[in-house]
C-alpha cells in the first residue's frame, strides 16, 4: 500500500485556504489504496507531521483539515530511498512517505521552492515540477512565454517595487499613458486574487500599488476587461489533456478572495460554459498549448478572459496547485467531463510516479 503524503498549510497568504483543499483530498483517498500521512507546515514554516488527519468544522471554509503543532520535525532533502524522511528530534519518531500530494498554494507552495526540495529528495509529488511551478506561480513571465507564443494575453505593464520608492510619479505618469482606466493591480507572484485591486479612477491607483506591494515586490498593471471568465482544467505530462470549459460567474465586482472563499453566494460556477462549440474548442486547444509552453506536468487549471463584446478570448493566467475542495472548479470540471473526485486523485498520484519514474533515469554522473 503507498503512503501519501497530504502536505497543507504553508507559509503563504492562502494558508487557510490549503486547509479547506486538504481536508477534501484526504476525505477522498480510498483508504483500502492509501496510508495518508497529513504533513501540516505552519506559517513560520515548520513542519509537523499529524498523528492523524482530524477534519473540523469552520466558520468560513466550512470543513478544514486540522493543523496541530506538536514535535520537533525536521525533513530529509537528500536521497533515502525515493521517501520523503520526516524526523522528531523530541521523540525519535521517524515517517517516511513514499508519494507528496501537496495541497498547498501560493508563496514557498506552489512558486518552485517545494518542488526543488522534493526534487533533491528524490521523491515523487503530485503537480508541476520546480521549473513549471516557478513560471507559473510570476504572472509577469507566464504573460511573456504566452505573448511569444503566440496565446493571446491582456496588455499590461510591469513595475517593480524599488522603482516605485524611487520614482513614484513617473511611474503613475507611464500607467495612465499606457494602460486605460478600468484597470487591475495585482501583486505577481501569488494567487486566490491575494491583494488585487480593481482601479476605475486615476486617483485611486497610488493607493491600490502600496497595497499590491504589501504582498510582493513585482505588480502588474493589466487593463480591465470587460469579460466572462472561462476555466478549463488540464491533467496530464507528455500527453495533457482539457476538461470541458466551465464559467465563473461572479456577484462581486470581480473575483476576488472574498468571493472565492468567504462570501458563500459569491460566485455561480456554470459547468459547463455556455459557449459556441468552436469557441470551446479554442479555448481547450490553447488551454493545453498554454501548459505546454509554461512547462507544467501533473495538473493545472487555466483561466481565461472572454470578451463580451468581441468574442476574442485571452489567456489570464494559470494554476498549477489549484483549489481542491470538492466544490472546487479543477475537481468539478473533470467531474463533468467523466473523471470523478476520487479517480482524479489516483490518475495525479499515477501520473507523479510515472514522471519520478521518467526522471530517475537521468545521469548524475559523467
Amino acid at each position: 500500500m503507498l503512503t501519501v503524503g497530504v502536505l497543507f498549510g504553508g507559509r503563504s497568504g492562502e494558508h487557510d485556504v490549503s486547509l479547506c483543499s486538504a481536508a477534501s483530498v484526504v476525505a477522498a483517498m480510498d483508504p483500502s489504496r492509501y496510508n495518508v500521512v497529513a504533513i501540516g507546515i505552519d506559517r513560520d514554516g515548520r513542519w509537523y507531521v499529524q498523528d492523524s488527519p482530524v477534519i473540523v468544522d469552520d466558520r468560513d471554509f466550512g470543513r478544514i483539515l486540522k493543523l496541530e503543532k506538536k514535535g520537533n520535525w525536521f525533513v530529509n532533502h537528500f536521497e533515502d530511498g525515493n521517501r520523503l524522511v520526516l524526523f522528531d528530534a523530541d521523540s525519535n519518531r521517524k515517517v517516511s512517505v513514499d508519494v507528496v500530494f501537496p495541497a498547498v498554494h501560493g508563496t514557498y507552495c506552489e512558486d518552485g521552492t517545494l518542488q526543488g526540495l522534493l526534487e533533491l529528495a528524490m521523491v515523487p509529488y503530485v503537480g508541476a515540477d520546480s521549473v513549471g511551478s516557478s513560471i507559473g506561480i510570476d504572472k509577469d513571465v507566464t504573460k511573456r512565454l504566452l505573448r511569444d507564443g503566440g496565446i493571446p494575453v491582456v496588455p499590461w505593464v510591469t513595475i517593480f517595487k524599488d522603482e516605485w520608492d524611487r520614482d513614484t510619479e513617473t511611474i503613475l505618469n507611464a500607467i495612465k499613458e499606457n494602460i486605460p482606466l478600468p484597470l487591475f493591480v495585482k501583486p505577481a507572484r501569488t494567487g486566490s486574487s491575494v491583494g488585487v485591486k480593481k482601479v476605475k479612477a486615476h486617483g485611486e491607483l497610488a493607493g491600490a500599488i502600496d497595497f499590491a506591494f504589501q504582498y510582493d515586490t513585482k505588480l502588474l498593471i493589466e487593463k480591465g476587461i470587460d469579460a466572462r471568465e472561462i476555466e478549463c482544467s488540464v491533467l496530464g505530462n507528455n500527453e495533457p489533456m482539457a476538461s470541458v470549459p466551465g464559467e465563473v460567474r461572479t456577484r462581486h465586482e470581480f473575483y476576488s478572495y472574498e468571493s472565492k472563499y468567504i462570501d458563500p453566494d459569491g460566485a455561480e460556477l456554470v459547468i459547463p460554459a455556455a459557449i459556441d462549440d468552436a469557441v470551446s474548442a479554442s479555448i481547450r486547444a490553447a488551454a493545453v498549448e498554454g501548459y505546454r509552453i509554461l512547462c507544467c506536468g501533473g495538473m493545472a487549471r487555466v483561466d481565461f478572459f472572454l470578451d463580451k463584446n468581441t468574442g476574442e478570448y485571452f489567456l489570464n493566467e494559470i494554476n498549477t496547485l489549484p483549489g481542491f475542495t470538492s466544490i472546487s472548479m479543477y475537481p468539478k470540471l473533470w467531474a463533468h467531463s467523466g473523471l470523478e473526485y476520487p479517480a482524479l486523485i489516483d490518475r495525479l498520484i499515477e501520473l507523479a510516479i510515472e514522471r519520478h519514474r521518467a526522471r530517475a533515469g537521468i545521469r548524475t554522473r559523467i
